[in-house]
């Protein structure tokens, strides 16, 4: 039994590792001269620069299950959350997020109250939202509709948005909330308020002696630790191919991807590369599926990393970063203060500003050349931060249509995919387009679809 995975990014390695332990052959196809998709780390003057994701959400365990399977549980590191201060800008200076939000949900009024980043009508709706009752069920709506529901439209401009912005790229105005916020969802449905009802979940939590956890975890030297020790524990099981895969096509035994210069046959296929390449694959096999595969939307990035020597640098606040609201943005969408989120990420000698670029609405960043780039970033960093110095170094790193846009009806998209999926028997889908667009999630999804395999092809 073969199996081919078409993408080696962190879904298709993980797939690959399920495989590989249990014997199965595998190739895997990869059109990049190297394997670990959007995770790329480089050390500088001992700096641990990610061009892609950083780390990843403790909450889903995906990702520390795998890294400790692999025997790197030793090199975990956790983010410093009693150092965790979040800014916004707002009217051109960084104004922290009030104490006690859960995203956007705020389970203390007085640090809310007292806070400049809102203002006096939008707390008062915020004190008052406590005596929401739920309303029956609503439908799939846009995170800004319920956001401003709940919390009213500046909640959305300067909590909603820039949070989002920071993690999925994506518009509020766009993202299903069903698909990106469900645990508030079903808060809604259960208590009407989110405020009572996050402050429910929490009593829930302290009841049960749940540990809090830390927001994020990471490894030491970098995220690429996990996918080259993948890559590592598969070879001696999986062949693999750094060519673009073409069109899949139906074969008496199973399928066949186009490769240059032929075809590689498989029994059984993962298709664990983005939502708009896989549609260009499986067109020829279901035209249908295809066409919903290719209306998942995605958004383009770039991330940006410039490191400085300290003693050329002026302060920093103390905390993690801050986030730059769309109706504040000019270039910048968020920044994060690497030596203050991670320990062992940056010597004491150096400061990085890892800043990330682009989103939903802001992709023209990516037609200009690296030194505009550079050179208007550094104009905003001096405007906020009050300081300049040239940097030691800069990485830039570009990710066009990378990151999965999860709009109003991505649910309904998404068990319109799986039942047409039911029809071409051997074939899985991973990563992230479909129920999760973090690290853990695109591992989740490539093991799950591994163990599909698995379960059907003996």
């Amino acid at each position: 039994m073969r199996t081919v995975i078409i993408g080696g990014g962190i879904a298709g390695l993980a797939a690959a590792w399920e495989l590989a332990k249990a014997g199965r052959e595998t190739v895997l196809i990869e059109a990049q001269p190297q394997l670990g998709g959007v995770i790329r780390t480089e050390v500088v003057e001992g700096c641990v620069l990610e061009g892609g994701p950083d780390s990843f959400l403790s909450a889903k365990p995906a990702a520390e299950e795998l890294i400790r399977e692999l025997g790197l549980g030793g090199d975990l590191i956790s983010s410093l959350d009693e150092q965790r201060v979040t800014y916004v800008v707002r009217g051109g200076r960084l104004v922290p997020l009030p104490d006690g939000l859960m995203m956007m949900v705020p389970t203390r009024l007085l640090p809310v109250a007292l806070s400049p980043l809102l203002g006096w009508p939008t707390k008062l709706r915020m004190g008052l939202e406590f005596f929401r009752r739920p309303r029956g069920e609503a439908g799939d709506r846009s995170v800004a509709q319920f956001i401003e529901e709940h919390y009213g439209r500046e909640a959305v401009d300067y909590l909603a948005e820039p949070l989002l912005a920071g993690v999925y790229g994506g518009s509020p105005d766009r993202l299903s909330v069903e698909s990106v916020l469900a645990r508030f969802v079903e808060l809604e449905r259960r208590y009407g308020s989110l405020t009572r009802g996050v402050l429910a979940a929490r009593k829930a939590a302290r009841r049960a002696g749940a540990d809090a956890a830390p927001l994020f975890r990471t490894l030491r030297g970098g995220l690429a630790q996990l996918t080259q020790e993948l890559e590592r524990r598969i070879r001696p099981h999986c062949q693999v191919v750094h060519a673009e895969a073409g069109a899949v096509e139906r074969t008496a035994s199973g399928y066949a991807v186009a490769v240059e210069g032929g075809h590689v046959q498989a029994d059984q296929l993962i298709v664990a590369c983005p939502a708009w390449q896989a549609g260009r694959l499986l067109r020829g096999l279901d035209a249908a599926l295809a066409e919903l595969l290719e209306g998942i939307e995605y958004s383009s990035s770039v991330t940006l990393a410039l490191g400085y020597l300290r003693k050329d640098c002026g302060p920093l606040p103390p905390g993690f970063g801050f986030l730059v609201p769309a109706r504040e943005r000019r270039t910048l969408v968020a920044c994060t203060f690497v030596g203050a989120k991670f320990p062992f990420r940056v010597p004491d000698t150096h400061v990085v500003l890892r800043c990330f670029l682009g989103g939903a609405g802001g992709e023209a960043v990516l037609e200009q050349n690296d030194e505009d780039l550079i050179r208007q970033v550094r104009a905003e960093l001096r405007s906020l931060l009050g300081w300049d110095a040239e940097p030691r170094f800069a990485r830039l790193s570009r990710w066009r249509r990378a990151m999965a846009q999860y709009e109003v009806g991505h649910a309904r998209r998404i068990a319109a995919v799986r039942e047409r999926l039911r029809l071409l028997p051997g074939v899985e889908l991973a990563g992230n387009a479909y129920e999760g667009i973090g690290v853990p999630d695109c591992i989740r999804t490539g093991r799950s679809a591994a163990a599909a395999m698995l379960r059907h092809g003996g």
